[in-house]
């Protein structure tokens, strides 16, 4: 009769743990997806920055030709963030991306009639408007990637991450200094005025 008992409290252990794997599990895969829908969200926004960057880079070029050194590093970073295989790989092209931009923005300075020119007006209110939307959707992307990684941290989780294979992911998306500057950047749509002459000296 012991022996009975033994075996019956030894399978109804055996389903408990049984059952506390396959929920921990369905909830990795879950919480897994979440993540991966997530940074799908962040990849189309990152694209949709992307395509806007050659018009922007040409109304530039219009008044500003000869930084080149400027159009070529906004290039080639463009060139690696549409090309980069995983998300790390995006994040860190991004990261450079938004250097250059940041440097093509304070380049504008210089130009009153660029900063007044109504097609770059228009692409800049448009890429701000993008850099706006990246933002709340690495939060997203944030939010869900700590989820998941805190609960296949949590024991008993921990055990069965390991077990089905599930590790930790810190791909993390941390805003760039130049993806914060870029929507703050002001561009007054009056052309400025030039300076009156110093009067003739008599």
């Amino acid at each position: 009769m012991k022996a009975l008992i033994g075996v019956l409290v030894i399978v109804a252990l055996l389903f408990a743990v049984g059952g506390n794997y396959v929920s921990a599990k369905n909830q990795m895969v879950a919480k897994n997806e979440t993540v991966k829908a997530a940074w799908s969200q962040v990849d189309v926004v990152l694209q949709r920055r992307a395509d806007l960057i050659p018009n922007l880079v040409e109304t530039v070029k219009g008044f500003a030709k000869q930084e080149q050194t400027v159009y070529g590093d906004i290039a080639k970073a463009r060139s690696t963030l549409l090309s980069a295989p995983s998300p790390s790989d995006k994040i860190a092209a991004n990261r450079q991306l938004d250097g250059a931009l940041g440097r093509l923005l304070a380049i504008v300075e210089n130009y009153p009639q660029l900063r007044s020119n109504e097609n770059f007006l228009r692409l800049q209110d448009e890429l701000a408007g993008t850099e706006n939307r990246i933002a709340v959707e690495r939060k997203r992307y944030n939010d869900a990637l700590q989820d998941y990684n805190t609960f296949i941290g949590i024991f008993p989780n921990s055990i069965w991450a390991n077990m089905a294979g599930f590790k930790r992911n810190d791909a993390y998306f941390a805003g760039s200094e130049g993806s914060r500057q870029v929507p703050k950047v002001n561009f007054s749509g009056v052309q400025q005025t030039p300076a009156s002459p110093p009067p003739a000296a008599h």
